[in-house]
């Protein structure tokens, strides 16, 4: 059975369950297993298969000491009704190219994907852990959606709880929304002074506060885990959605079993597009993987000259989402690439944290030159994109697939190829945005923003979107970088509290 470890060291060896539960390795890495990529999935059926039976495969041969039982149950659960679209994540045609649609779960967000069933993971973590009443705690810094997602997700979840940080005033209306109004007696959601890269950099540093751990553990009965795509069971169910629109474009006929296809990928913390890397090494013919970012092009720079460096200014941008310096998951690619060379790995992250900056060797810079590429827009851009999109396709996308709309169409395409796009948000998560790159009225209420444009456009708002505007309001806290730690051990001293009663 394959075994995980921190991509920093071998020194640990877990299950997948275990590495699910634990979030993040002990000396700050990512959990990888080398053995990714020796049972390659099957071509040529998928086209003939469902999404949910597409998991169960791929999922299996990415979580293997989880039974085929126990996948059926978690991706029935996650892939059911919540979703308002049967094919989970259908593709469609987008004038030449193609646009696979990832927002149509509960959250309006490709989150959904793998947020609907990390909890199912994690309660069959919690089922097979000996002491049985620990409770597990999940912790996470979002720059916009991965919050919701994961709120909507472990939301009265049995054996967790789940806290969630966002950088204060640099999300949109609606999705602050989402979570300072979602309901469940184990979640807790505050907002924080600073931006995304200092919420996630201190959640980092809580994993790593061992004293803090042994307190939790000794006072709470608690132990800390991420909904973050640093937790590998976060990001593993985002595989499955490569594979699933390679299998729609056989369906459709566009391609034949063994053609190759692009994807061009909307990403800040490179998890999304991380995902897709994995999918090549399982077998998938994916000819290039094309980074999409906003005016915080940390990942385009480093892609072109294969320089790291996050000593730059940070900008709030129409794409909150995508408003990261700090890439966490580039760490995972970083390692196989290297062909997994810790020593390396530990040595580029320490001089990241202690310069804010490394350089990659030549032989890696080749070795991605060969399978990634990137570009970025700005937000005149963006708004560009969103208009463009409207008139030439008849197609709404919000301000992140618009970074990826305008990178795809400014990118020479090989007419052998077909090229998905990934449709990371609704665009009704952002409609005032949308509505200003549509040239429509945009009213003070973002709600109504999503009337106006639905009225424009003949599109649908989602239902749980427009309810947002008449529902209570349950989170007002706010704090500072140095106070998270804090809240975290208040949180879970309430929940112990609570389910002694």
């Amino acid at each position: 059975m394959n075994t995980f470890h921190s991509t920093r060291s071998n020194s640990d060896s877990l299950t997948a369950k275990q590495a699910i539960r634990k979030g993040i390795a002990s000396d700050g890495g990512l959990f990888v297993t080398d053995a990714l990529g020796e049972d390659a999935v099957d071509l040529g059926n998928l086209a003939d298969k469902s999404y949910q039976d597409i998991a169960v495969e791929v999922l299996g041969k990415l979580l293997p000491d989880f039974s085929d039982e126990e996948l059926r149950d978690c991706v029935t659960e996650a892939y059911g009704s919540q979703w308002s679209d049967s094919a989970i994540t259908p593709l469609k045609p987008l004038g030449d190219d193609y646009v696979l649609e990832l927002f149509n779960g509960p959250t309006s967000a490709f989150k959904d994907v793998a947020l609907q069933i990390l909890p199912r993971f994690m309660t069959k973590t919690v089922e097979a852990n000996s002491t049985g009443d620990e409770r597990v705690m999940i912790l996470t810094a979002t720059s916009g959606d991965t919050g919701k997602a994961a709120l909507a997700g472990f939301a009265d979840a049995p054996g967790t709880g789940i806290t969630v940080f966002y950088p204060e005033g640099q999300v949109s209306e609606v999705q602050e929304l989402q979570m300072s109004t979602q309901r469940g007696e184990n979640v807790a959601v505050c907002a924080v002074r600073g931006n995304f890269d200092d919420a996630q950099s201190a959640v980092k540093r809580i994993f790593a506060d061992h004293e803090l751990s042994e307190r939790l553990a000794n006072d709470a009965n608690t132990v800390l885990s991420s909904a973050n795509s640093i937790n590998v069971g976060r990001l593993v169910p985002q595989v499955v959605y490569y594979f699933v629109a390679y299998g729609q474009l056989l369906s459709q006929q566009v391609i034949n079993v063994g053609d190759e296809v692009e994807f061009c990928v909307p990403t800040g913390n490179f998890g999304d597009i991380l995902a897709g890397y994995y999918a090549r090494r399982m077998g998938l013919p994916i000819s290039k993987l094309t980074v999409a970012s906003d005016r915080n092009n940390v990942l385009f720079d480093f892609l072109s000259t294969g320089v790291y460096d996050r000593n730059r200014d940070f900008f709030t941008t129409i794409s909150p989402s995508m408003d990261i310096l700090i890439s966490s998951n580039l760490e995972r690619m970083l390692y196989y690439v290297s062909e997994g060379d810790t020593e390396l790995i530990s040595s580029l992250m320490k001089e990241l944290a202690d310069t804010g900056r490394y350089e990659i060797p030549a032989n890696l810079k080749t070795a991605i030159d060969d399978i990634f590429a990137g570009g970025w827009a700005d937000e005149e851009q963006v708004k560009n994109a969103i208009r463009e999109c409207w008139e030439t396709n008849h197609y709404v996308i919000d301000p992140h697939t618009a970074c990826g709309y305008h990178v795809m169409t400014h990118t020479e395409a090989d007419p052998l190829t077909p090229r998905v796009l990934l449709s990371t948000a609704s665009p009704y998560k952002f409609p005032r945005v949308v509505n200003e790159s549509l040239g429509l009225d945009t009213p003070a209420s973002d709600f109504a923003c999503m009337d106006v444009l639905s009225e424009s456009t003949g599109t649908t708002a989602p239902k749980a979107l427009r309810a947002l505007e008449s529902a209570e309001v349950r989170f007002h806290e706010v704090t500072d970088i140095d106070g998270m730690s804090a809240y975290v051990e208040s949180v879970a001293e309430r929940l112990d509290t609570t389910s002694e009663r």
